[in-house]
């Protein structure tokens, strides 16, 4: 049940129902928020026809006191600012003390990595049912580029298996470089580790099944022996987490996360991680430092004996 509103308020909630036809999980929301403006008015002993933008900032900054988050806010903000232009055009106020009022920001949720033992269970999955040697092959090899050298999708399946004057981008697996042409077509080359040159050489003595015989530069093909697309990337690797037991949903993105932040817990080097990721600004990639102290955290919490309260 929801708290009864002043009738004023309660007409205009009607107006949402009626005349706006809100969805009833809106309305429901903007009921909370009338009520909420309505217990903030009374506490300070405010006429809410009389408020002015103080009194509404003063408000706000209540909601965040009682621990709103920014999307809750930014809802009751919309719904004051509805009450007050409705006001406006009966002529009950003359000015909106909710316009110029803005929410906070909401948090940037954090890019979410796979744990250690999981990537490696990812990318050492052996066998896949009834499926031929070279399509296991390759997806290992996608796998091993993906987490190995922390590359975007779209840079995975640009790669051509070899240097060219058409090439844009390739491997070069005699010095095991991977040079690829990121956001912004900035050119970046990245090492291959010894894992992902081992997966990749076995790929391409296999790649020739796929081809069919068509002259196919790209260095990942379909079944058809046409350039691999980000999206059949991410339905193999959706398929090859399910078979690795993973529990939880991963897609190519996530094994760049894994990349960035498994590789600063064991460097704590933030600038290399930028170089290899390709960040243009440092601060994209202090993300990862958040990602880092959790880990530390939860390493503390897990094995230090005064971590807890007993």
């Amino acid at each position: 049940m929801h708290e009864s509103l002043l009738p004023e308020l309660e007409r205009f909630a009607q107006h949402l129902a009626v005349e706006r036809r809100l969805a009833p999980r809106t309305l429901a929301l903007y009921r909370d928020a009338l009520g909420a403006l309505q217990r903030a008015a009374a506490d300070d002993g405010v006429v809410l026809e009389q408020a002015h933008t103080h009194h509404v900032r003063s408000w706000v900054t209540g909601l965040r006191a009682r621990g709103l988050g920014a999307r809750s806010i930014a809802i009751a903000l919309a719904a004051w600012r509805g009450l007050y232009r409705w006001w406006g055009q009966q002529g009950r106020v003359q000015h909106n003390p909710a316009d110029g009022i803005r929410a906070p920001k909401a948090a940037k949720p954090l890019p979410k990595a796979l744990a250690v033992d999981q990537a490696m269970a990812l990318a050492d999955l052996k066998g896949g049912g009834e499926e031929p040697p070279w399509l296991q092959a390759r997806d290992q090899a996608i796998v091993e580029l993906l987490y190995g050298c922390g590359l975007r999708v779209g840079e995975l399946v640009a790669l051509d298996a070899q240097a060219s004057p058409q090439a844009a981008a390739w491997v070069d697996t005699a010095d095991r470089t991977a040079h690829v042409i990121g956001k912004g077509s900035k050119r970046r080359s990245v090492p291959i580790g010894e894992a992902a040159a081992v997966a990749i050489a076995r790929w391409i003595v296999l790649r020739t099944e796929a081809l069919h015989g068509r002259d196919e530069a790209a260095l990942f093909v379909s079944q058809r022996g046409t350039r691999l697309s980000p999206s059949q990337v991410r339905a193999r690797l959706a398929l090859r987490a399910r078979r690795a037991g993973l529990p939880t949903h991963v897609h190519p993105h996530m094994l760049r996360h894994s990349f960035a932040s498994h590789l600063l817990q064991s460097s704590g080097d933030l600038r290399a991680v930028q170089e290899l990721l390709g960040h243009a600004n440092i601060g994209t990639t202090q993300v990862y430092t958040q990602l880092d102290h959790q880990h530390l955290s939860k390493v503390y919490d897990a094995a230090h004996p005064r971590a807890r309260r007993k």
